[in-house]
């Protein structure tokens, strides 16, 4: 209710994200703290259920568990002003939680995430459509403003299809340093590595995918064919 009276408001985003992580309707929580973060990225809670929820639709519907969330409403940029300028003007009004960033001005930081984002889901439509070139330059642009392991693996998969393995296998150490258990990226560049014959190293990293996710059957299968040459 209060949602409808104040769109993207973020703690009724946060309470009501809560409340469906407590009934267990994990990817409903996860639509709510991804739309909390559009709104401020600097919201740590926001940030800690994201991660939760993650680990929790990991485990109960595997990797392809992003194909079954419910569609993550875009939050336009008026929203994000919206709530960020009677904080500034006069404390107390709209206040975000007190998780929300201190010591510095988290403007031009929520703006350039915002347009990082909207950069990476333009990428997003050109591969949809088969225009890897121009995906890989949106990315390039999105990845100016905000480091991102997704938009690292999705610019791989660029390369792949590209036949740019050098830099697919880059793209995907740079989302692994990011975070170091990626499926995505530890699989492209098991991929990339096949293609530029380094067998031993592309094995590594399927090993290392199935230590997180024994049945993923790209991966075997992906195994069986390094194992063959």
């Amino acid at each position: 209710s209060a949602l409808e009276l104040a769109p993207f408001a973020i703690k009724p985003l946060l309470r009501r994200a809560a409340a469906y992580e407590a009934l267990e309707r994990y990817s409903l929580a996860y639509v709510d703290y991804k739309t909390a973060l559009q709104v401020d990225c600097s919201v740590q809670a926001a940030h800690d259920g994201v991660n939760r929820m993650t680990k929790a639709l990991l485990e109960k519907d595997g990797v392809n568990w992003r194909q079954k969330l419910p569609p993550i409403p875009t939050v336009p940029v008026s929203a994000q002003t919206r709530w960020s300028i009677p904080s500034a003007q006069a404390p107390g009004a709209n206040t975000p939680p007190a998780t929300a960033p201190q010591g510095e001005p988290g403007g031009n930081t929520a703006a350039s995430m915002e347009r990082a984002r909207m950069l990476k889901e333009e990428g997003n439509e050109f591969v949809k459509k088969g225009n890897h070139k121009k995906a890989v330059e949106k990315y390039n642009e999105s990845l100016k403003l905000n480091k991102e392991c997704a938009t690292y693996t999705n610019r791989a998969l660029c390369y792949l299809t590209l036949k740019q393995y050098k830099e697919a296998a880059q793209d995907c150490t740079e989302a692994l340093k990011l975070d170091p258990k990626n499926v995505k990226a530890l699989y492209r560049r098991a991929q990339a590595l096949k293609e530029l014959k380094d067998y031993k190293s592309s094995i590594a990293d399927i090993k290392s995918l199935l230590k997180t996710e024994p049945k993923n059957t790209a991966a075997l299968r992906l195994l069986q064919e390094l194992n063959r040459a």
